[in-house]
């Protein structure tokens, strides 16, 4: 194996919560927050992480619903999803970016770091990347079709990292009416930058979902690390 990878505790205060760890083959890097869709720190979030560790990257994925139920991991249809519904509604999206926040810090005090943080999301993680970076808990972030975000606009001028943001065009969850609202908001900033993806749709990077697109992912996954590169 080129890289390793476990699951680790991350402190939260007086508690702790779990986190799946990848490391790179060198075993140190910059860092990754890699944070969920609504679907759990499951085999497709823990196999972003792991891609990000071949990278050159350590990744780590928090287990963001601990608050509500600990170590879910679901699939993308039928009761899963609607279960997915329920334990994001349940949850403080406020006190979640916190949690993030939490893992930054223990990324921040691990030997393995060796360079800077960014948050990437995905979907209600995406929402969560951005208020994180809104926080300035990360040095950058990312975030791919990140749900709510329109509606968190008064968030934006506190963002003072650079933000990516990935969007499919066919996107019913985020109509391009909403992509142009945060892009409107972001105007003028050589530090934000926006892709949309023709013909993708919602969750196109998750190759286990039937929305995924193989082209929009690679684009979308190239453009990520190119960011990173020149930020991190």
């Amino acid at each position: 194996m080129s890289i390793t990878s476990r699951w680790i505790d991350i402190p939260a205060g007086n508690d702790t919560f779990g986190g799946y760890l990848a490391l790179p083959k060198s075993g140190k890097g910059p860092a990754v927050i890699i944070i969920q869709e609504i679907f759990g720190v499951n085999s497709h979030i823990r196999s972003v992480a792991d891609q990000y560790a071949q990278d050159g990257y350590v990744a780590l994925a928090p287990d963001v619903f601990w608050r509500v139920q600990p170590r879910v991991e679901l699939t993308y249809e039928g009761a899963d999803r609607a279960k997915g519904v329920e334990l994001m509604q349940k949850l403080d999206a406020n006190q979640a970016a916190d949690d993030i926040g939490a893992t930054a810090a223990a990324l921040r005090a691990m030997p393995e770091v060796t360079g800077k943080i960014a948050a990437i999301g995905f979907c209600f993680g995406g929402l969560l990347a951005y208020l994180t970076a809104a926080r300035g808990s990360v040095d950058a972030a990312v975030a791919y079709y990140g749900g709510g975000i329109q509606n968190k606009l008064d968030e934006a001028a506190k963002v003072k990292v650079p933000m990516q943001f990935h969007y499919g065009e066919l996107d019913q969850h985020i109509p391009l009416s909403a992509v142009g609202q945060i892009q409107e908001r972001f105007a003028g900033r050589t530090d934000a930058e926006f892709h949309i993806y023709p013909n993708a749709d919602h969750g196109f990077n998750c190759s286990d979902r039937a929305s995924y697109n193989q082209r929009a992912a690679a684009l979308a996954h190239g453009r990520t690390l190119t960011f990173l590169g020149e930020r991190l």
